[in-house]
């Protein structure tokens, strides 16, 4: 019998032994922490890529989202009524948004979420036949999105819940806010 050398150590077989067992493990319970892990992850790049394209501070603001029948509505609030500063920038990004919209132009979400941003690809496509309306909030800024197609309906839905998903603790659906 000939003895090859693999260059490990002997304790090597062991810890890759370990490690495998780990991740079956893992794997068993359903991956779960992998899975959590990979959500803060995402939500920690995405509020990283967020302050490149967002003037505001997610820290002191709040992001609001309601699926309505005809479309939806995406609010950005600041937390205290009195920040001025931060109501001003609020306003400022979300009117540049709604232009941006209203001409088909969804750059600045696909540089935050990504290009492959669910509804994204269909609310680009559907642009025109969506009504963009931004209006001013006594702590912020709206954009009330509204279709009667309900594909694109759907689509405005899809993208709401996946930036609820993305902006974690800076994002609320409307119905959990007073």
């Amino acid at each position: 019998m000939q003895v090859v050398n693999t260059g490990r150590k002997p304790w090597s077989r062991w810890m890759i032994g370990i490690g495998g067992l780990a991740l079956l493990a893992l794997i068993a319970a359903g991956g779960y922490g992998v899975i959590i892990w990979q959500h803060h992850n995402r939500q920690a790049l995405v509020a990283e890529r967020g302050a490149t394209v967002m003037p505001f501070d997610l820290a002191r603001t709040t992001h609001v989202f309601q699926a309505t029948p005809d479309g939806g509505l995406q609010q950005v609030v600041a937390l205290d009524l009195s920040d001025a500063p931060q109501i001003a920038l609020i306003r400022m990004h979300l009117h540049e948004e709604a232009t941006k919209f209203q001409q088909g132009d969804f750059g600045d979400p696909a540089s935050i979420h990504g290009a492959m941003m669910p509804g994204l690809m269909e609310l680009h496509h559907g642009y025109a036949q969506i009504a963009v309306l931004y209006s001013e909030l006594p702590n912020g800024a709206q954009i009330r999105y509204t279709t009667s197609d309900l594909t694109l309906v759907s689509a405005l839905h899809t993208w709401f819940q996946a930036q609820l998903s993305d902006h974690g603790d800076h994002a609320m659906d409307h119905s959990q806010h007073p």
